[in-house]
């Protein structure tokens, strides 16, 4: 079987920065073990698959399926887009394991609408986690958990900028991802984070769409603004664009770069 593959740096204007997305489109939906392997071998943080002939769209990482994944859908409109398939000032709609989410092809850049994640601060801290992180308790500001994962607020970005976790140390431990984040120091932008997901098979991502769906309701709420712009200080980096909407939903916003096209020979 042949099938439409592409790879897409997403959250950037330029090749290789931002965060790499596998795309694939196909005309009927595969087996999720063949959505395994094909992620497998793509080799990045996730890849995106959309059913063609009802907008499904599932995300797997090397390892896992995903329940929501920002950077993936951004990459899937900017290949729908680039190939004719969607038109500028169209909105998209793609049934997903998220529910429905539309996502709006504008000239410049692409805009989703994702839900906002509800934080719970009241949570106990997981010392383990803290010093896998390699961070000290002086260093903490808040700690949350979102969907399964743990959110960290530290004392400023270069905290965030100079982790060197232990992976190794962090995959003994229960968990799904853990996000740290601080006030910016990059100009032009609201906060400062970073995404990692050891457990998963990604240990550090370079540009997050989901984790942003937390960061816009907790910087929002500090900052008391609903719109900001997040930098994520990975080695790749990337900014993210979000609007927070009154209906607990959250606009992400990027734009997107094509840098492999091709076609998968799937096995029969």
């Amino acid at each position: 079987m042949k099938l439409d593959i592409y790879q897409v740096d997403s959250f950037t204007t330029s090749a290789f920065e931002g965060n790499p997305a596998g795309v694939c489109l196909t005309s009927s939906a595969l087996e999720p073990s063949q959505m395994r392997a094909i992620a497998a071998e793509m080799a990045v943080s996730e890849t995106a698959f959309l059913n063609l002939s009802n907008d499904q769209l599932r995300w797997f990482t090397p390892e896992v399926e995903v329940a929501l994944c920002g950077h993936g859908t951004l990459a899937v409109a900017h290949v729908l887009k680039e190939t004719g398939r969607a038109r500028v000032g169209e909105t998209v709609t793609f049934r997903t394991l998220s529910g429905a989410l539309a996502v709006k092809i504008a000239d410049t850049e692409i805009e989703m609408d994702f839900p906002a994640a509800s934080i719970a601060l009241d949570v106990a801290v997981q010392q383990p986690l803290i010093t896998h992180l390699g961070l000290n308790d002086d260093q903490l500001v808040a700690y949350g958990e979102f969907d399964g994962k743990v959110l960290i607020e530290v004392t400023d970005a270069s905290v965030v900028r100079s982790l060197t976790p232990n992976f190794d140390g962090l995959k003994q431990l229960p968990g799904r991802s853990v996000l740290v984040t601080a006030l910016s120091d990059e100009p032009g932008a609201d906060c400062i984070s970073r995404y990692f997901a050891p457990w998963v098979g990604v240990n550090e991502d370079p540009v997050t769409g989901s984790a942003h769906c937390a960061l816009a309701p907790y910087w929002a709420a500090k900052l008391n603004k609903t719109v900001l712009r997040g930098y994520q200080a990975s080695a790749r980096g990337g900014y993210v664009k979000m609007a927070l909407q009154s209906d607990n939903r959250v606009l992400l916003a990027g734009q997107a770069v094509t840098v492999i096209q091709g076609t998968l020979l799937l096995p029969s």
